[in-house]
């Protein structure tokens, strides 16, 4: 195996990295394996990778036996893995795909996905792997994610401060551990920030109502945070409609049955998840 250094030093003879795309390659190659690890990943998994610049974890991941699609937006880290991987392109272990991991339509297959993702995409990239999850509900067995440490530490809510809609939603759908904390030397070039690695299993909680709504309240309370949920509840959420049999009259109706309830005097950091599923479900029979 090649040193993550030897692989981003011939990257480098492609192109420098882009900092703008978040191309901060991590250089040490023990945390790269232990990612690897952490998702348990075997030769029978299919492992998605997002963002592989120059293929540090794709060797990795491929050193497993594990098939591995991964997806590339930039053009100079294309020609590099094309290049580096041409044997595992050919028999099959390795696909690449040239495109916007947001954008690109991900193979059903997928066991597990690990990365070392651009920053700037960390909460759409979160809220399309929760809507692959739903759709594959048996396939994905875990996430390991590279991610800046403020962002992990929103996922996991474990300080007051860092209580917000991020956390509460993923906990709809998943279990997130922090991991390892890992300093801006560890990359190259440095990030501003440090970064953090974080698991995502999938639970198999059934909520007693819909999922769509619980999340929707969550989202619209937070929006205005310093409010109290009284005041952010009695507006309609703008989407809805896009929940099957709801509309502005139901949601109105609904909310006035609930108004002398002591939870709509706090503000939205002050209620767990648990809170957040009863009063949707108070809102549910609110409109029966």
């Amino acid at each position: 195996m090649k040193s993550a250094r030897d692989l981003i030093d011939s990257l480098r003879a492609y192109q420098p990295p882009n900092t703008d795309l978040g191309q901060h390659f991590l250089i040490d190659d023990q945390l790269l394996n232990t990612m690897a690890e952490i998702a348990g990943v075997k030769s029978k998994d299919h492992v998605l990778e997002i963002g592989p610049g120059p293929g540090t974890l794709t060797q990795v991941l491929l050193e497993t036996g594990a098939k591995v699609t991964a997806i590339e937006l930039d053009d100079g880290p294309v020609l590099h893995l094309d290049n580096v991987f041409s044997e595992q392109q050919t028999n099959g272990m390795l696909a690449l795909l040239h495109g916007d991991a947001l954008l690109e339509e991900w193979p059903e297959s997928i066991t597990k996905i690990v990365a070392n993702i651009p920053y700037q995409i960390s909460s759409p990239l979160v809220e399309k792997i929760t809507k692959f999850n739903a759709l594959n509900d048996t396939s994905l067995k875990s996430v390991v994610l590279m991610v800046q440490q403020e962002f992990a530490q929103r996922l996991t809510m474990r300080h007051p401060s860092d209580v917000g809609s991020l956390g509460m939603t993923v906990a709809l759908d998943w279990v997130v551990e922090e991991h390892h904390v890992v300093a801006p030397h560890s990359f190259s070039p440095q990030p501003a920030v440090h970064s953090q690695v974080v698991s995502l299993l999938p639970h198999d909680k059934v909520w007693p109502t819909d999922k769509r709504l619980i999340r929707m309240m969550i989202h619209h309370a937070f929006a205005e945070r310093r409010k109290k949920i009284r005041s952010t509840l009695k507006r309609v959420p703008r989407r809805i409609s896009r929940l099957k049999g709801w509309h502005a009259q139901r949601w109105k109706d609904s909310i006035s049955t609930l108004l002398d309830k002591d939870v709509m005097d706090l503000r939205p950091e002050s209620l767990q998840l648990d809170d957040w599923v009863d009063l949707a479900v108070g809102v549910e029979k609110g409109s029966n």
